[in-house]
């Protein structure tokens, strides 16, 4: 579904509606692409393959977060 940024402001319920339903709604914005609303399980399954969120997972030295940050703080002077 696309619909156009006043169409947003005017018929959020609507657009909302949609996107429970499970359909992608692309906002555009003159014309072009601007925004997209997505389901929340669709959101929740692309962050789960981002090899983002787990880039620091082998690090040894960061078991205990707050002794990391504590250690990286400690070396701060004022």
């Amino acid at each position: 579904m696309q619909v156009t940024s006043k169409d947003l402001r005017f018929h959020t319920k609507e657009i909302l509606d949609a996107a429970a339903r499970g359909e992608e709604v692309i906002i555009t914005f003159h014309g072009k692409p601007y925004a997209r609303i997505v389901p929340v399980a669709d959101s929740k399954q692309e962050n789960k393959d981002n090899d983002f969120c787990g880039m620091w997972k082998d690090r040894t030295d960061m078991e205990d977060v707050e002794t990391y940050v504590r250690r990286i703080r400690k070396r701060r002077t004022f």
